[in-house]
């Protein structure tokens, strides 16, 4: 069979089983997810274009499910799956960088401080809380100078470690790794990540890292997976890929609770791979053993980038590229950090002295494959000032964000450049967005209406994250005829007026929802100003959500925002 590649212009369809390069899944039931949507009997889906037009809505969007259950999370507005009828207006919101940034820098010897190729930095890596020991940790890559560590006696990138009590000011702990520094995995790397599984049944799998390195045995790139019970010291590596002409360095890998698998999202090599030569693009691989998943890599053509993503303002002719793709499980759905490359290519960026101009925009998915990307602004952005830290190359860090309060913290990575002396370090950045903020349903002109489709749920409180602005929010239960419900008119609910991320809903006479539980029934939500968020219904008065907190967060003992009853110690 020939080889294929993605042509310019509109995508080429992947040439037959040519770009599968592993087994086809197996014939397999059905599955039913969370939130009703049902998976097709081969998962994951059949190969599929590439397309780097503009790609098609995910499925669910098209078909949703007749009946939508509503237990698990909160429910986000980011896109039309929960909305009937609407006459607000969605708006889409982006984090807030912190105004001391960088929150991190390479400031010690073993990170080659005030050298142009220093790092303190993730290239994924990973930002979590730890709820064990009360702390932020922050994993990330360091520039080692040659004769810091043995196992690499010429320098080269390692992985350092940093703790916070407050998630701005961090330290770097002296470690008996390397005896006197933070660095905890001295292998060589190139990009690696590290997840907190804070529901392993095995307290010595508890930290997970994927590191990617070069195979001695062939120089190409391979894949490796270390097990940690206390993220300092790691094991040998548990499973390993070996070196592979297809993989890219770029590669990542997260935990889909919802469906519970482990997710490679893998980049492909841009000189090796037969079918994507010169672009980067992400294939998946999911497996329920982390370690296992390295042994089959039945890989498919999963996401790149398209038309729609911004294009480098010096270089128009660049056609963007996918660099990574980051992913968490935040409340309800699945959310999405996908590094843009804008350009230019590694050459160009050589020649002319200048960083790659990667940022973060976002996605979301609610079947755990399928991305609905609405806005293609930047999330995360560069900053070409001369001398900013974030100058090019942002990057995601692994654990997506953290839920601190009413706010939600994203860190990801920047490299400095300056005009003068062309510095290249790269530091550490934090941003802040409201809890739930990536989209709102906002009264614009005048007050507004957003009707759900059918939901059915099994608690009894209903919970709203709103920012009324001056007016107010009230409302409404509608049964299978649309006509409200006795007892819950808008008239029967008293407002919310106050701007909260969990504001209680409530009709007169003290009236819950548990006579509703296990029926189909639509809510109309009536704004008179602002914007809102999200909302939930909660077995808990306090207004514990069921859903997923990514990498966690204070006052979060777990992977799931639970009443006080069901948390465990």
């Amino acid at each position: 069979m020939a080889l294929c590649r993605i042509p310019p212009g509109r995508a080429a369809r992947a040439c037959g089983l040519a770009l599968v390069l592993g087994v086809a899944a197996g014939a397999r039931a059905a599955e039913t997810l969370y939130n009703g949507i049902v998976l097709p009997a081969e998962w994951p889906p059949a190969l599929r274009e590439l397309d780097r037009e503009a790609p098609d809505p995910p499925p669910y969007l098209a078909r949703p499910p007749a009946v939508i259950p509503i237990d698990v999370g909160r429910q986000l507005f980011v896109d039309d799956f929960l909305v009937e009828s609407t006459t607000l207006a969605r708006r889409f919101h982006r984090p807030t960088p912190h105004a001391g940034n960088p929150v991190l820098r390479p400031d010690r010897a073993w990170e080659k401080a005030g050298a142009p190729d220093a790092n303190a930095m993730p290239f994924s890596d990973g930002v979590w809380y730890d709820p064990r020991e009360r702390r932020f940790k922050m994993w990330y890559l360091a520039t080692a100078p040659a004769g810091t560590v043995a196992a690499q006696p010429e320098g080269g990138l390692v992985t350092g470690y940093a703790t916070s009590r407050d998630g701005i000011r961090w330290e770097k702990p002296a470690l008996d790794v390397v005896p006197g520094t933070n660095i905890v995995q001295p292998q060589p790397r190139d990009s690696g990540l590290v997840w907190l599984d804070r529901e392993a049944a095995d307290p010595a799998r508890r930290h997970v890292m994927l590191r990617v390195a070069r195979a001695p045995e062939n120089n190409y790139w391979s894949a490796q997976v270390h097990f940690s019970a206390d993220g300092i010291h790691w094991s040998d590596a548990a499973a390993s890929s070996g070196g592979l002409p297809w993989l890219g360095d770029r590669s990542s890998l997260f935990y889909n609770p919802f469906r519970r698998v482990w997710v490679y999202s893998l980049r492909n090599s841009i000189r090796h791979d037969p079918a994507l030569v010169g672009v980067r693009a992400r294939h998946y691989l999911e497996q329920r053993d982390v370690a296992a998943g390295l042994a089959e890599w039945a890989r498919r053509p999963w996401v790149g980038a398209d038309r729609l993503d911004p294009r480098h303002p010096r270089f128009p002719g660049f056609t963007p590229q996918l660099y990574n793709l980051d992913a968490v499980a935040y409340e309800s759905l699945l959310l999405g950090l996908f590094s843009v490359l804008e350009g230019p290519e590694n050459e160009d960026s050589a020649r002319l002295k200048i960083h790659k101009r990667n940022e973060i925009l976002v996605g979301y998915s609610r079947d755990g494959y399928h991305w609905s990307r609405p806005d293609r602004r930047p999330f995360i952005g560069v900053d070409e000032r001369d001398g900013a830290w974030n100058w090019g190359n942002v990057q995601s860090a692994g654990g997506g964000c953290l839920v601190v309060g009413d706010r939600l913290y994203f860190y990801y990575s920047g490299r400095r450049w300056d005009s003068g002396p062309g510095r290249g370090e790269g530091s550490t950045g934090l941003a802040f967005l409201r809890r739930d903020g990536f989209a709102s349903m906002d009264a614009v002109a005048a007050d507004g209406a957003l009707t759900t489709r059918p939901v059915m749920f099994g608690g009894a409180h209903l919970f709203v994250n709103v920012a009324p602005a001056g007016g107010e929010l009230r409302v409404e239960v509608l049964g299978p005829d649309g006509r409200p419900l006795p007892g819950f008119a808008a008239a029967d609910c008293r407002p919310v007026r106050r701007d909260g991320t969990r504001e209680p809903v409530r009709w007169r006479g003290a009236r819950d929802l548990s006579s509703l539980r296990g029926q189909p029934v639509r809510f109309r939500f009536h704004l008179s100003g602002g914007g809102l968020y999200a909302f939930w219904v909660s077995a808990d008065r306090g207004g514990a959500s069921g859903g997923y907190v990514a990498a966690g967060g204070p006052d979060l003992p777990g992977a799931r925002d639970l009443p006080p009853a069901r948390r465990r110690p």
